[in-house]
């Protein structure tokens, strides 16, 4: 099932926005074939079924010093439409499967290439991390209140967003070119690289003069009382986002506040220290519950803050089945949705390895390379 059955992919056993692009490709019915060194096993501090991310493929166990090991690489790679790796640069070629050495027996292969840095630059062979992705991009300078240091946004902007999804996308874009060339190439995709184009509207806002380098200070970073969250009186918080001015006049309406002089005037900010003030005391004299209760139903913008062990709960995740259970274990589920083409529950953390030639056999390739 899955709107990408038919294709197969390997995948060089690695670190987080690698594996993550398998899992998307898998979601949607890709074979995808993860290669484990041997005693290899989950990078996280915890049972290797909960690494959710090598969640739908079924790994193979390579020792590549021993000959007979390379060949059966070789051999998957002769059968495969397409391969992950996210090793630092040259590392593949140093194990004899980089871009020209994979070209020379499949020409057709797409070579997808997942690094920090990429595969060239001054600091394309250096350590780092998301952090430090995201640092040298422009977006972590942008994000968190301007009276602390930038705050680390997980890993999801350069791993996962400006990595693994953006990855995912350039090998099906090549993937979808070799069926008119009969040509594959390498996908250099890079987190620095792909984090700095999430931040194209920023951008733009700041050439046009509508975004200021002081964070907290934005329309969209916290700075204006309308586009932040606010504490409960249980502790607990609702976002609020009413950008546009129908919506921030529902707002205003369902709190009574729509003749209050202090939100007559919504982008003056010398208004918004009272405003916030003011919204701050009326969210926190009410449980997050009572003010999910209270604008149900409204183009208000006004929504809870919920916990990963809230989110799968919550009505509106139920109705989309934008999360599931896989093995008693609750997990996002595939994303997007597809209309004639949907993808399947995800698929299990397979914890034993497979033998290569059972691959090699379902692939049709009976004998490996010597």
């Amino acid at each position: 099932m899955g709107v990408l059955s038919g294709w197969r992919i390997v995948e060089m056993a690695g670190l987080g926005p690698a594996p993550f692009c398998g899992m998307l490709l898998a979601d949607h019915g890709a074979e995808v074939i993860r290669i484990v060194r041997p005693g290899q096993s989950s990078v996280l501090p915890i049972d290797p079924r909960f690494d959710l991310l090598n969640r739908g493929r079924v790994s193979v166990q390579l020792d590549l010093k021993q000959p007979q090991d390379r060949a059966q690489l070789q051999a998957l790679l002769t059968g495969a439409d397409a391969l992950i790796e996210g090793f630092r640069p040259g590392v593949m070629e140093k194990l004899g499967f980089g871009p020209e050495a994979v070209a020379a027996f499949n020409p057709k292969l797409v070579y997808g290439r997942m690094t920090g840095w990429g595969q060239s630059g001054p600091m394309a062979h250096s350590a780092g991390h998301d952090l430090n992705y995201a640092a040298i991009s422009g977006a972590l300078a942008a994000i968190g209140p301007a009276d602390r240091p930038p705050p680390p946004p997980l890993n999801l902007v350069a791993d996962f967003g400006g990595g693994a999804m953006l990855l995912a996308f350039g090998l099906l874009a090549a993937l979808l070119e070799a069926q008119r060339s009969g040509l594959g190439q390498v996908v250099d995709a890079a987190m620095c690289d792909g984090t700095a184009m999430l931040m194209t509207m920023m951008q733009g806002l700041r050439a046009g003069g509508a975004w200021s380098l002081e964070r907290g200070a934005n329309m969209l970073d916290g700075g204006t009382p309308f586009y932040a969250c606010y504490e409960t009186s249980d502790g607990k918080y609702v976002s609020v986002a009413p950008l546009e001015p129908q919506f921030y006049a529902e707002m205003l309406s369902r709190l009574g506040l729509a003749d209050d002089a202090d939100f007559a005037r919504q982008h003056d900010r010398a208004t918004w220290p009272r405003m916030r003030a003011r919204l701050t005391a009326i969210f926190a004299a009410q449980t997050r519950d009572h003010w999910q209760a209270h604008f149900a139903g409204s183009d208000a913008c006004v929504v809870p803050v919920l916990d990963m062990d809230e989110a799968p709960r919550f009505a509106h995740n139920n109705h989309r089945h934008n999360f599931a259970q896989v093995d008693g274990i609750a997990q996002s589920a595939a994303a997007p949705k597809f209309s004639r083409t949907p993808a399947a529950l995800p698929g299990s953390v397979a914890l034993a390895p497979v033998p290569a030639v059972d691959i090699l056999a379902r692939w049709g390739i009976e004998k490996t390379p010597r």
